[in-house]
């Protein structure tokens, strides 16, 4: 999982990128392909 400051750019990367907000942090999760996992802060 990366750890970035902005995930703006992340999500873009694949189609399939969701958005998630959980626990007060932010996350990027992908089903269909996880090396696109990240989290925010």
């Amino acid at each position: 999982m990366k750890i970035k400051n902005s995930l703006k750019a992340l999500k873009s990367r694949h189609r399939e990128n969701r958005m998630v907000r959980r626990k007060g942090r932010i996350y990027i999760i992908n089903k269909s392909n996880p090396r696109f996992k990240a989290r925010q802060g």
